[in-house]
């Protein structure tokens, strides 16, 4: 069994598919893929925010990986795109996305910048768990999220350039999709409905040997 058809599941479900929508911050959660970065400076040009802020150090994806920083390394691919360095936000320390989310919230409240709604701007199947994880650590604050507008295919060609072997890209998506309902039991994240199809293509891709970024 190809395991392109599983993967497209599980890819499909973990997308919120949501269209951007004018916001007063941009933040671009942090990861490997500048493909983020890009999409965060896409959305400033296109003027549905003011600031964008990139939030990440280095995670259980990008550590040794990675010389600097995710927020850093994204801030410098967004200048390169056109986004001007006073309209960028850097936070660089968190390092998984509970973190993310809250030190994010630190930094805004702390700098006194407008946040009544926030885009924000992950990976394709990050976009689920993010909305999720909001709904636990920040619940009351207006949220949509949005990410690089690829396929599949398209993903897996760019993480292998920026140095992510197939089988860890795939991996690590499979990883994300177990933490759905993994971190909903221990309520990191709001429960959200998982489908019997996408369980079943989850398991097709564990017995094909993706597992290694399974939590324990």
């Amino acid at each position: 069994m190809d395991f392109l058809e599983p993967l497209q599941t599980v890819w499909d479900y973990l997308g919120m598919h949501q269209a951007p929508e004018q916001a007063d911050v941009i933040v671009g959660f942090g990861n490997f893929n500048t493909n983020i970065a890009r999409r965060a400076a896409e959305l400033y040009l296109r003027g549905l925010a003011p600031v964008v802020l990139f939030t990440g150090g280095l995670g259980r994806n990008t550590e040794g990986l990675l010389p600097e920083p995710e927020a850093v390394r994204f801030a410098r691919v967004a200048m390169e795109c056109g986004v001007p360095e006073t309209a960028i936000l850097l936070e660089p320390e968190s390092t998984n996305t509970a973190e993310n989310i809250l030190f994010t919230r630190r930094l805004l409240e702390q700098r006194g910048i407008p946040h009544e709604r926030i885009l924000g701007v992950h990976q394709p199947f990050m976009e689920r768990r993010i909305t999720a994880a909001m709904g636990v650590y920040w619940p009351e604050q207006a949220f949509r999220v949005t990410s690089p507008q690829v396929s599949i295919t398209d993903y897996l060609a760019d993480a292998k350039k920026q140095g992510v072997t197939e089988n860890a890209a795939v991996s690590v998506i499979v990883g994300d999709f177990q933490r759905m309902d993994l971190y909903a039991k221990k309520g990191y994240q709001t429960p959200q409905y998982i489908p019997p199809e996408a369980w079943e293509a989850f398991h097709a891709l564990v017995a094909m040997g993706f597992d290694k970024q399974l939590a324990k």
